[in-house]
């Protein structure tokens, strides 16, 4: 018998001065059995910098062969971004170049070997894809600290990552721009 997934709560008071988004989010996610605590961590922190009208996390999650991590349509249903989190395969973002209008990947293992790859490859549009490094001691670090119920303070200010978790730790990372073209 298969396992479950395991859902987590995460109550998120996202303060983004970059973008001029202040919101509460309040996200219930399904972390797959064979999901790893830093992809979700890493998901879940790709979700509240890229909020927006119209993302979510993909239908079938993390084994969904046919949508991203996260999806974000607009009101009719047309595609306004892909978004990758890990280390997609240089395929898989030439569909994606082809079907949305934005692309962008959120990796922490060895996003410049992704850009290289990319470039070999010549997948369309490689210069208008968002390639991001997510520190992975960041990500490990948040992850230790996972529960059934989590509640963050994300700041985002001068590309500057700010978390504030409920037990009062801070953890910060400045997610690095690869670039691609």
């Amino acid at each position: 018998m298969a396992l479950p997934a395991t859902m987590r709560r995460f109550e998120i008071s996202l303060a983004d001065a970059d973008r001029n988004v202040y919101e509460t989010l309040d996200l219930r996610v399904a972390q797959h059995p064979s999901e790893s605590e830093r992809y979700l961590v890493a998901r879940v922190v790709a979700r509240a910098l890229e909020h927006g009208e119209g993302l979510d996390f993909s239908r079938g999650g993390v084994s969904d062969d046919e949508e991203p991590a996260l999806v974000q349509r607009d009101l009719r249903g047309d595609w306004v971004a892909w978004i990758e989190i890990g280390a997609p395969s240089p395929d898989r973002l030439h569909k994606a170049a082809k079907l949305a209008p934005r692309v962008v990947v959120y990796a922490w293992k060895n996003p410049d070997e992704l850009a290289a790859a990319i470039r070999e490859r010549r997948v369309h549009r490689l210069e208008d894809i968002e390639l991001f490094a997510l520190d992975p001691a960041f990500l490990d670090a948040v992850a230790a600290t996972l529960d059934r119920v989590n509640k963050w303070d994300l700041a985002v200010t001068g590309g500057t990552v700010y978390l504030t978790l409920a037990s009062g730790a801070v953890h910060e990372t400045a997610p690095r721009r690869v670039t691609i073209a």
